[in-house]
């Protein structure tokens, strides 16, 4: 949560690599550093434990700070601990 600057109960998208199913919900959060990502509810029903899952935040921003700003991509590794932080790469993935 830190490195993505999410926050307690701010909305995010999931998008699950897996299975193609995307959400809708809201950040909880768990204890840090365990690199958990838990969904509750229903939400649960559409993400196994083992997906790969992209989370995304979105803001609203005046035209010009929409020009200027950079997003946060946090990039995790097998333990979904941060590895780097950066720009996403576009194209497909091997």
């Amino acid at each position: 949560m830190e490195a993505a600057d999410l926050l307690p109960n701010e909305k995010v998208q999931v998008v699950d690599c897996d299975n193609g199913n995307r959400l809708e919900t809201y950040v909880i959060p768990g204890e840090a550093g365990t690199g958990v990502i838990g969904l509750n509810g229903a939400a649960a029903r559409l993400v196994y434990p083992g997906d790969t899952v992209i989370i995304i935040s979105y803001a609203d921003y005046e035209d010009a700070e929409a020009r200027e700003h950079d997003p946060t991509v946090v990039f995790v590794d097998e333990d979904n601990r941060v590895a780097r932080l950066g720009a996403e790469i576009a194209g497909a993935l091997a």
